[in-house]
């Protein structure tokens, strides 16, 4: 039988392989560009090898075409939010185990999602949509007030995010978003306004069965200054206090029960505020970056196991697994290019051994990518990982390694 996994994330592949083989199945990915996961097929070999169609992924025939070509398909996995609505769909087509298309949908739009938590009492502010373009800045005033969070509703990788304080801020950020929606690649879905929230920002991991949600624990979540609006590093486990804890799990319970996410892993991203947890938004799938991989490493399990458990429609054995936070805590820090150009590899990246923690090094870029914007993920050239006995530890450790490595870049400048 085969599991065939719809474009994925950049990292996790040789683990889904592993836990897909392990329950007696073949693993293919699906993908427009394999140059995504050259560090994972090059990891992923042997008997827990990957095998690769390539395919033009944003094409549903071409899609179809090339999981009728699959003997015995048994699941298909998504865990990308780009293609999560085209693969529930497909999976209801063919008669596949999945999610409610509908509910899929619905997570993948920010600002209904605000909404429908608004309603229920679990956000204490709402999303107005608004138009792209200055003159749309009363209505922000008037609906949501400042500060406030201009953002698209089916945004990803932190592009399209506009944070301002005052008037003349939330004029220019309108402009900004106007130059996008007429520019070329415009704009990922409707432009919505919501409040700002004052907080650090954690994300919590989760997994769900038939509405019953259980938490894998929560990363802190490190961003950058304004005005570029990124993610810097995270690290897991949070220390929190046991209560604290146990009411981040209910608050997170029914904010998943009320968007409609039944089954499978949710990345839901929170700022912890004054009066509580507020969401900032679910990802219904696994962590991504390297979050599943500090998961695997902290609770010496393949959570993968789980991914393929759900894909193939039964009750994933790791929510009635004992959690026992075994192995280190990991943290791991983006390392971004600081101008746009052609990279031309790293510098500091041979001295990674002498720093403790395990330090490791995964490449997101190549030497010879075109790295044309700086001021989101699409800036990170690769990530600096590193361990310890407490997610504190590790992120200092992951943070003083990461500071000595410079991705080199040929700008249009120096030809």
């Amino acid at each position: 039988m085969t599991i065939v996994a719809l474009e994925a994330l950049s990292f996790g592949l040789g683990r889904t392989a592993r836990a897909a083989h392990a329950s007696g199945h073949r693993f293919v990915l699906l993908t427009g560009d394999r140059s995504v996961y050259r560090h994972e097929l090059a990891t992923a070999h042997g008997a827990y090898g990957v095998d690769v169609i390539d395919v033009d992924t944003f094409d549903p025939d071409a899609v179809r075409d090339a999981l009728a070509s699959l003997p015995d398909l048994a699941g298909l996995i998504n865990t990308t939010d780009t293609w999560s609505v085209p693969a529930a769909d497909l999976a209801q087509e063919l008669g596949l185990p999945g999610p409610d298309p509908e509910a899929v949908k619905l997570l993948r739009d920010k600002a209904r999602v605000r909404r429908t938590l608004h309603r229920a009492g679990l956000s204490a502010g709402t999303a107005v949509e608004v138009e792209p373009r200055p003159d749309s800045a009363e209505l922000v005033l008037q609906a949501v007030g400042l500060p406030a969070v201009l953002k698209v509703s089916a945004g990803t990788s932190s592009r399209d995010v506009w944070v301002v304080h005052d008037y003349e801020g939330l004029r220019t950020a309108l402009g900004e978003a106007e130059e996008r929606a007429g520019g070329g690649g415009g704009l990922n879905g409707s432009l919505f306004a919501e409040p700002f929230l004052a907080g650090p920002l954690y994300s919590a991991e989760t997994l769900s069965w038939e509405g019953h949600t259980r938490l894998l624990g929560v990363l802190s979540r490190q961003t950058s200054r304004l005005p570029a609006v990124r993610e810097e590093a995270a690290a897991f486990p949070v220390a929190l206090p046991p209560d604290e804890l146990a009411a981040i799990e209910r608050w997170v319970g029914d904010v998943l029960a009320t968007a409609g996410h039944e089954q499978g892993f949710a990345h839901v991203e929170f700022v912890l505020t004054r009066r509580g947890p507020e969401l900032v938004e679910i990802n219904r799938r696994i962590g991504g970056a390297l979050v599943a991989e500090a998961m695997c490493r902290t609770l010496d399990v393949n959570v993968y196991e789980a991914l393929v458990d759900v894909t193939l429609g039964r009750r994933p054995r790791l929510l009635d697994a004992p959690l026992r936070p075994t192995g280190p805590a990991v943290a791991f820090v983006l390392v971004y290019a600081d101008e746009p150009g052609v990279l031309e590899g790293w510098s500091g990246l041979e001295g990674l051994n002498a720093f403790p923690g395990d330090v490791s090094w995964y490449p997101v870029r190549a030497p010879g990518d075109s790295v044309r914007h700086v001021g989101d993920q699409r800036g990170c050239t690769g990530m600096v990982l590193a361990e310890a006995p407490t997610a504190e530890l590790a992120q200092h450790r992951a943070w003083s390694a990461a500071t000595t490595v410079r991705p080199v870049m040929k700008t249009a400048e120096r030809g």
